[in-house]
């Protein structure tokens, strides 16, 4: 009867592969089961233990933190630039994030209660404030619209994703909102 073999610990060598395995599966099972998925699955997920999970991520939000980062970095790129469609585009991807990744919106608001150092809400006011003037100038947003304005809309955004009874559901009802500043600033006036 053959001896079965153990898997080698590498120990040190493999902490960067380990981690962005960890990332990895964090992402994927946020997105498919929700913020709350029990973090054994995601050990199990990565290929690792539960102890190396905690080695890396002493709590669920610091490994959310990670797993999101990618959504951070790619709302600063649909910011750049001065353009009037900075705006529409960087609600079309914070929509689309939410819509897709409902887990993102719960990390946030997690972090803005427990976790003080997190400056998710500070990055997002800033992209959103630095899109807004050049909507304004070019008549796709009304001058009084304010950044809380912008925001206050994303989170009714949120709340119908995490209501609806299914995903299609949900992508139909953000569809129906009728949000005209957001709308101007996409180009969509009706």
């Amino acid at each position: 009867m053959p001896i079965s073999r153990r898997p080698v610990n590498r120990g040190p060598a493999a902490a960067a592969a380990n981690r962005a395995a960890l990332v990895d599966a964090a992402r994927r099972l946020f997105t498919e089961r929700g913020y709350r998925v029990p973090l054994h699955a995601i050990a199990q997920e990565a290929g690792v233990g539960q102890g190396v999970l905690y080695r890396h991520f002493p709590a669920r939000l610091d490994l959310a933190i990670a797993a999101f980062e990618d959504n951070f970095r790619d709302l600063e790129e649909a910011a750049s630039g001065d353009d009037a469609g900075a705006l529409g585009r960087v609600w079309d991807l914070l929509v689309a994030q939410t819509l897709r990744e409902a887990a993102f919106v719960e990390m946030a608001v997690e972090a803005r209660r427990t976790h003080p150092v997190y400056d998710g809400d500070t990055r997002l006011e800033r992209l959103v404030g630095q899109t807004l003037p050049a909507a304004r100038a070019a008549g796709l947003v009304d001058e009084a619209t304010t950044v809380g304005d912008v925001l206050l809309a994303w989170r009714m955004v949120f709340g119908v994703v995490v209501t609806a009874a299914t995903p299609e559901a949900a992508a139909a009802d953000v569809a129906r909102l009728e949000m005209p500043y957001v709308s101007r600033a996409r180009g969509d006036v009706r």
